[in-house]
């Protein structure tokens, strides 16, 4: 199995920064995509960024130019630098990875979450 542990979550005010960090481990033969998915008070859980195993990233529109993704593969951690923080950001932030544990399946793992609260 993986183990996810995200770190990093706090009260910010607007326009500022956090970056959130998430390490896996457990029995990993491999992890291909890594991500950070968000839910906010009342709404669906959304994908915020992600980034696969060759560094290529993805982010949602709303995010676009404010948050970096980031991972570094000897660790098994990805990362999330959010800066210019709105009030809208606010939310519990999921790390989300897929990993091989048993070759050749590649299974969905999924943190326990961290606050991000935008506020003044």
């Amino acid at each position: 199995q993986v183990q996810l542990v995200e770190s990093g979550g706090g009260l910010v005010q607007p326009g500022g920064s956090l970056r959130l960090s998430c390490a896996a481990s457990g029995s990993v033969v491999s992890i291909n995509d890594m991500g950070w998915y968000r839910q906010a008070p009342g709404k669906a859980r959304e994908l915020v960024a992600s980034i696969t195993r060759t560094d290529a990233t993805h982010y949602a529109n709303s995010v676009k130019g404010r948050f970096t993704i980031s991972r570094d593969n000897a660790k098994n951690t990805v990362y999330l630098q959010m800066n210019n923080l709105k009030p809208e950001d606010t939310a519990i932030y999921y790390c989300n990875v897929k990993a091989v544990v048993i070759v050749p399946y590649t299974m969905m793992y999924w943190g326990e979450g961290t606050l991000v609260t935008v506020s003044s």
